[in-house]
């Protein structure tokens, strides 16, 4: 019975995870890897690796892509992504990626601008951007 219960919970919290998509503008012919793209999350960088400027767009703290973005791509909890950012602001090295309040936004936004880059729920995928991860 033990086992059982353990084995459900495995499965729900499988389920619960989101699919993320990192997605462009469909001009954007940059290759990126996940380094590369950990790169611009982490404003270690502000250009694509073709040299166009990039700016980053993330889920707000509301979003299930966000927590596993964090987790699988950039290596970092909640926690440990918002103490990263407040360093770096702190310090004037930098300012966090924008916040977006859901997916419908995030497309919208990059659909329209060449040099964005955002996160998704890939359920939300559609043809007005390009899915680069």
């Amino acid at each position: 019975m033990k086992l059982f219960f353990l084995s459900s919970l495995f499965c729900i919290s499988t389920f619960a995870q989101a699919e993320v998509a990192v997605i462009v503008h469909p001009s954007n012919n940059a290759s990126m890897d996940d380094a590369a793209i950990s790169s611009i999350f982490l404003g270690k960088v502000s250009a694509f690796p073709d040299g166009q400027k990039a700016v980053p767009v993330v889920p707000d703290i509301n979003n299930s892509a966000r927590a596993e973005f964090l987790e699988k791509l950039i290596g970092k909890t909640e926690a440990q992504y918002k103490s990263y950012w407040a360093h770096l602001v702190f310090t004037g090295q930098s300012q966090p990626p924008r916040e977006m309040p859901d997916d419908a936004k995030t497309l919208e936004l990059i659909a329209t601008n060449p040099n964005m880059i955002g996160i998704i729920d890939a359920s939300h995928l559609n043809d007005t951007v390009k899915r680069v991860k």
